[in-house]
């Protein structure tokens, strides 16, 4: 996600790029993708929500999951799944070259989720989305356990205590 300029995109999508880029929020991200099958944009989408105060709830997450996985399982797991194979990539190309491609891949891999962003603050459009709640971190808790809860495990406490406190540094400046 550090590739793409921050001045562009929804207000959620500068969110995303700021976010990600703190210190551990990658991989814990990462880690909570690999172990929990988490939607990285998914999960950033509920954290940029909570930077705005606001708990979704379970049901909410479930009708978001619903909504994004075709275009998730049709561009980004592909995508996503070339590009980690390119990492040893067969001996037919040269590594040189095959690293070239593995770069334009990764670019593409990350418009694909820029685009699944962009339809996700789309979704909300001008009305609030979820609840209003008086504490960011409560928010983010509570946003964090409804996904969890959608995906029918709990998250790792130490990575999702990595995310919460990379968004409590954000303070009131979510686009930071």
């Amino acid at each position: 996600m550090s590739e793409a300029p921050s001045s562009s995109g929804s207000p959620f999508w500068r969110f995303s790029l700021a976010f990600y880029r703190r210190a551990g929020v990658a991989d814990a991200c990462i880690a909570l993708q690999e172990q929990a099958g988490v939607d990285v944009n998914l999960l950033l989408f509920l954290l940029w929500q909570a930077s705005l105060r606001r708990v979704i709830s379970a049901a909410q997450v479930d009708d978001l999951e619903r909504r994004i996985a075709p275009w998730r399982n049709a561009t980004v797991i592909p995508l996503r799944t070339v590009r980690r194979v390119l990492k040893s990539p067969p001996g037919l190309v040269a590594a040189g070259t095959a690293e070239l491609f593995r770069t334009r891949i990764k670019a593409v891999e990350l418009e694909a989720e820029r685009l699944q962003q962009e339809a996700m603050h789309e979704l909300v459009g001008p009305s609030a989305m979820g609840v209003a709640s008086s504490s960011l971190e409560a928010a983010a808790r509570a946003n964090i356990e409804a996904y969890a809860a959608t995906c029918g495990r709990a998250f790792p406490s130490p990575t999702t205590e990595t995310l919460l406190a990379a968004l409590g540094r954000l303070g009131c400046n979510p686009e930071e």
